[in-house]
């Protein structure tokens, strides 16, 4: 992202609080400093978020930041001023994980530059709720916000979430990165840019009666090389398999990204011949007694299951 900004000569980076996923160390911040002192043009502004929020040991408070960098660690609105930009930021930081109350609702603007911008971190009901039509009243030409891991905006090119970077968490699915714009005359031109390295993936694979096992695991690797084999998976399997197949999904993982693997076959059992090799016993019966259910029915499903554990009962 600092490359980034170094390349586009960018005028402003703004982070809408948890640059930390948790309680930055002393080095960490330090690191990232350095990388901030780097960019030649662009002056950074950052809020504290619910995850690096202000205990009273924070790093941050005492930290010696480069003559670019402009923390607002506030807990009560306040701004920077650029005066060679005609630019004012507005923003507050989180002194507690969680914060109830309706912070942004009356954070109006005090119209200190011809332009006025907000870094706002929340969204929901324990992380300063937001009231879209509030923010719109405000008056900012535009809403930099955080928290959401996903980016969206609440209002075109206006008040956006630029969510994170990378994918933080195995349901952050879809596309991450960053928005990127420019301010001029009261006109705001926001488009989000993908960014990330790789994405969480939840995508399910048909399997078919006939197919074998190992056909199970290439038709994975398959849907999984199609998809990009730097990206990280949750997979679920659907559809019906051979009752003689035991499916170790533990062995799938050809690429070493699959998390989570959930079978959800059904066992394709042939009832009638399994009826007539059983006529004489309780599982011909049974199968008999139900097999007259229509497909998607109870009595079917009773039939499955009731087969399923006589078998493992007739194998044990």
């Amino acid at each position: 992202m600092v490359r980034v900004c170094e390349k586009e000569q960018v005028d402003l980076l703004l982070i809408a609080g948890d640059l930390f996923h948790r309680q930055p160390l002393r080095r960490e911040l330090k690191d990232v400093d350095y990388l901030f002192q780097s960019l030649s043009r662009t002056k950074v502004v950052f809020i504290a978020g619910n995850h690096d929020y202000l205990k009273p040991t924070s790093y941050y408070f005492n930290f010696p930041w480069s003559e670019n960098v402009y923390p607002l660690l506030g807990n009560e609105i306040e701004h920077i001023e650029f005066p060679e930009l005609g630019t004012c930021v507005y923003g507050l930081s989180y002194e507690k994980r969680e914060i109830t109350e309706h912070l942004y609702d009356d954070a109006f603007p005090e119209g200190r530059q011809p332009i006025e911008i907000l870094l706002a971190h929340g969204g929901d009901e324990k992380h300063i709720p937001i009231n879209r039509n509030k923010l719109m009243d405000l008056g900012y030409d535009y809403i930099a916000l955080g928290h959401i891991h996903r980016p969206g905006e609440l209002l075109k090119s206006r008040i956006c979430y630029s969510g994170a970077l990378e994918p933080t968490d195995k349901n952050d699915i879809g596309p991450h990165g960053y928005m990127i714009g420019t301010l001029e005359r009261g006109q705001a031109k926001i488009r989000f840019v993908p960014f990330a390295k790789r994405e969480y993936i939840h995508m399910d694979v048909e399997v078919e009666k006939n197919m074998a096992a190992l056909e199970i695991k290439n038709r994975v690797a398959e849907a999984i090389r199609t998809r990009g084999t730097k990206n990280i998976y949750k997979i679920t399997l659907n559809g019906f398999r051979d009752p003689d197949i035991r499916l170790d999904t533990d062995a799938m993982d050809t690429y070493g990204n699959i998390l989570e693997i959930i079978d959800q076959t059904t066992a394709a059992y042939n009832y009638e011949k399994i009826r007539l090799q059983n006529e004489d016993n309780l599982l011909g019966r049974y199968i008999e007694c139900l097999q007259d259910g229509p497909e998607g029915s109870i009595r079917r499903q009773a039939l499955f299951e009731g087969v399923r554990a006589l078998l493992e009962t007739k194998r044990g």
